[in-house]
């Protein structure tokens, strides 16, 4: 028995020895692809942002900090509970995010494919032929696994993984960038409805009015009071208004239907919603606009750019991978035997270890020309990187001053209109007196339909800047201090589920 369990270890010992030498030479492998990889290792580029932002901060505006809570949630300063539900509905069924989300889990899928160049690959094989030689028939049956591993001496598969990571951050910055245009596209046509309505509102009183002075002109043209120019210019100044109403409501039928679509839905699904009064969103009384350095850091598009600059970077190295050889492990592990029940027994085991190596020795330089290649084109990644960043500082210097500028016109505008109707109510009652000329209601009816229009719209246009204020500050998705978090709940699920 003694000597059976001898012969028993033997075998067992005899068997597992190319396992372990296989193992052996996979675990020197993996030490050896601790080497440095080759290429240029990415530094993040200094944004050099200004200590403080150009425009004067008035107007309501001001320096303190952003709360990360009120940016990622802007909307709900402007205090419009159908404003807010139009908003999570968007971020629900809006077809481009939905786009952008499917775009994130790819490069997530892509980084997947990169990552298991790292490891070895292992194939089952089998197979089962009948042979016949010399007039004998033979069978031949064999089972095993192959493996194989090329070793990442020089990095180039680690800078792949570097670039398909870099990728990846930078789908995610621009599904949050997507996230943000879209908020401020929901906001920005919600807020032309209700500019719209109150225009159409203004432009239909004037001409009710109008029609009145109309009647009147038309009353004293009859008993001899006036003349008939009196009669065709009232007529002229109330047709003009009338002109101006199907304008409006073309208007506002556009900005409707551009809300339906951003929320996914049908062109005229929200026409009855959004049918009802409804006054142009109010400004909050001070609004947080940080320093520069926190719109930086806070705007998905500049961290899109800085994540493609840091991929590119990383492809430099793949290309430079390339001027060295690239070595490989392979090995086998099988039975073979010449009956189906043959491959039970150890006797019948085979086995294989081996390497090699290829080197691209002479391709007529095209392997220093794709160096060349990815290092211009990281060249013009950090190009795009510096451009998005003096993009963004313009475009929150010059929301800043709209929305200032715009604050102090509508005050002007405010006055004008309380006395462009005082002006139009007096002339109307020293025309029916007969103290006045006709051309003098004229002028004071056109003057009041010019200025209520004109604040009507101001009060719209501030709301309209106040929106794009939030947008260049990269408000709309997740906190301020950590700029690498995720955008919000469809990210988070994306990410759970992989």
């Amino acid at each position: 028995m003694d000597e059976f369990n001898h012969i028993q270890k033997e075998r067992r010992v005899r068997v597992l020895h190319p396992i372990i030498g296989l193992i052996s030479g996979l675990a020197m492998a993996w030490l050896l692809a601790g080497c440095a990889a080759v290429g240029p290792d990415y530094v993040p580029p200094d944004a050099k942002a200004p200590a403080k932002w150009n425009a004067p901060l008035e107007e309501g505006l001001a320096a303190r900090g952003m709360d990360a809570q009120v940016l990622a949630s802007w909307w709900t300063t402007l205090d419009d509970p159908l404003l807010a539900s139009l908003e999570e509905r968007a971020a629900l069924g809006n077809l481009d995010l939905r786009e952008a989300t499917a775009r994130v889990r790819e490069a997530r899928a892509r980084r997947g494919v990169a990552r298991a160049d790292l490891f070895p690959s292992v194939d089952a094989t089998g197979s089962a032929r009948r042979s016949r030689t010399s007039g004998a028939e033979r069978d031949l049956y064999s089972a095993g696994f192959d493996s194989s591993w090329e070793l990442d001496l020089f990095g180039g598969v680690r800078r792949s993984v570097e670039a398909a990571e870099a990728d990846l951050g930078a789908s995610e910055e621009d599904l949050r960038d997507v996230l943000v245009t879209l908020l401020s596209e929901v906001a920005l046509n919600y807020v032309d409805v209700r500019s719209f309505q109150a225009r159409l509102s203004i432009a239909q009183a004037n001409l009710k009015a109008q029609e009145e002075t109309y009647d009147i002109t038309r009353w004293r043209f009859e008993a001899g009071l006036t003349s008939q120019l009196d009669v065709e210019q009232a007529r002229a100044n109330m047709e003009n208004t009338r002109s101006q109403i199907p304008v409006l409501r073309t208007g506002l039928a556009q900005a409707m239907n551009r809300i339906s679509i951003l929320l996914g839905e049908n062109p005229g699904s929200l026409d009855a919603e959004l049918s009802g009064p409804g006054p142009v969103p109010a400004a909050p009384l001070e609004v947080a606009v940080g320093v520069p350095a926190e719109a930086l850091r806070q705007r998905p598009d500049v961290w899109r750019a800085e994540r493609q600059l840091a991929a590119q970077t990383a492809r430099v190295g793949v290309a430079t991978a390339e001027l060295y050889p690239r070595f490989t492990l392979s090995g086998s592990i099988g039975l073979e035997a010449l009956s189906f029940g043959g491959l039970f027994s150890t006797r019948n085991r085979t086995y294989g270890i081996g390497s090699g190596f290829t080197w691209n020795v002479f391709h007529a330089g095209a392997v220093r020309q794709n160096i060349e290649v990815q290092d211009a084109l990281q060249e013009q990644a950090l190009v795009r990187y510096e451009s998005a960043v003096l993009s963004a500082l313009e475009e929150v210097e010059n929301a800043l001053a709209a929305y200032a500028g715009e604050q102090v016109r509508r005050q002007s505008l405010v006055e004008s209109s309380e006395a462009a109707r005082r002006a139009a109510d007096l002339a109307g009652e020293q025309y029916s007196a007969g103290l006045i000329d006709f051309q003098v209601v004229l002028d004071a009816q056109r003057s009041l339909l010019n200025s209520q229009d004109q604040l009507a719209t101001s009060e719209a246009e501030i709301a309209s800047d106040l929106i794009r204020l939030y947008k260049a500050l990269g408000g709309g998705w997740t906190p301020l201090p950590e700029a690498s978090g995720a955008p919000q709940a469809q990210l988070e699920s994306e990410k759970d589920g992989r």
